[in-house]
């Protein structure tokens, strides 16, 4: 290989690492930076072993629907949600037992056109896929 392009490669591999580092500081600050209030509600999901969790998500309404979706690459919580999709959600100090449901693809366009993510979010998440969950009260 040219020396040239030896310099190229080492060049494109610095930046994809910083890439990545760039994603990964970002991601570490979920929870920390969060915002919080009426855009935001705590989810509580619960594991295999029977151990609840809570995480800090976005609130998301459209057409009187509750909905929280997973942006980032943490998503745990996530998957115990898909796993048993009873899950407590407490929000402006009100507290409620839901349960989770996939967004429709109807819903998943509508609301994501209501509530889209700009950009330079995707860029400092490293463009991880969006699923929304409908949360259907108790």
């Amino acid at each position: 290989m040219s020396r040239p392009k030896v310099k190229a490669a080492k060049l494109i591999g610095l930046l994809c690492l910083g890439y990545v580092a760039i994603v990964g500081a970002f991601e570490s600050m979920l929870g920390t930076f969060q915002p919080g209030g009426a855009t935001t509600l705590v989810i509580t999901t619960t594991d295999e072993d029977g151990a609840t969790h809570e995480r800090v998500l976005a609130r998301l309404e459209s057409n009187g629907q509750l909905f929280v979706a997973a942006n980032h690459w943490p998503r745990a919580w996530y998957r115990r949600t898909l796993e048993n999709p009873s899950v407590g959600i407490r929000a402006e100090g009100v507290t409620g037992t839901y349960v989770a449901v996939p967004a429709t693809d109807s819903e998943y366009d509508r609301v994501n056109g209501e509530h889209g993510l700009g950009f330079v979010f995707k860029i400092l998440t490293g463009f991880p896929p969006r699923r929304l969950l409908r949360l259907e009260p108790e």
